[in-house]
């Protein structure tokens, strides 16, 4: 992922911040000799410690077929993208330029995490790491605890498998104009409001909030 020094998070606080409300992502692990990488679609849950990054947490089923190449290679990355919009050309348009001169684009926010995996099979250490998930997606509760041999889940337990990914570098990205002359910012800014669609007003906040902190 390309990172312009405009685009860059200002600080760890930023990326932190931003992942804290996002907890949906794509894992991605490097296939075997001659096989293509594996990129799955999960649900985690982010800690800032351990470690200097921290790690994320997340399980999937046993017979997910990533589990071999990612027991020969542990190193993945958990990519998080959103507040992603489209900005036409017209908007970006360079003052007193003709509008069609404008360079179509896209904003979006971005957190990679580079991680050593951990694959977690002791049922005790599972059914932890899996009630800690659930604690972070349904903090009302709500749902029975894990517990190994214990019902109403214990006897899923050895159905999925638990990855705790140890994370050891992040890349952060905020692609929000940060390039573009003021006036130009500001006239892409109104038309984000003025459209808001998927994307757009969180877009704008993100502009808003960018700009406050240079």
């Amino acid at each position: 992922m390309l990172i312009h020094p405009w685009d860059a998070a200002h600080d760890e606080g930023e990326w932190r911040d931003w992942l804290d409300r996002h907890d949906f992502g794509q894992l991605a692990v490097n296939g075997l000799a001659g096989e293509p990488p594996w990129v799955q679609p999960i649900h985690f849950r982010y800690e800032a410690g351990p470690g200097p990054y921290g790690r994320a947490l997340t399980h999937l089923a046993r017979p997910n077929p990533l589990w071999r190449a990612l027991e020969a290679n542990p190193t993945v990355l958990l990519s998080v993208v959103d507040d992603h919009v489209y900005v036409p050309g017209p908007w970006s348009a360079p003052e007193g330029a003709p509008p069609e001169h404008g360079t179509p684009t896209s904003y979006y926010a971005a957190v990679q995490l580079r991680c050593t995996a951990r694959v977690v099979d002791d049922p005790a250490e599972k059914a932890e790491l899996l009630n800690l998930q659930v604690d972070h997606f349904q903090p009302d509760g709500g749902t029975a605890p894990v517990a190994p041999g214990q019902a109403p889940f214990g006897r899923l337990l050895p159905g999925i498998r638990v990855l705790d990914l140890a994370v050891t570098e992040v890349r952060a990205k905020f692609k929000y104009a940060g390039n573009k002359p003021q006036d130009v910012q500001d006239r892409i800014g109104a038309r984000l409001v003025e459209r808001a669609g998927p994307g757009d007003l969180a877009a704008r906040s993100h502009q808003l909030r960018r700009r406050t902190a240079d």
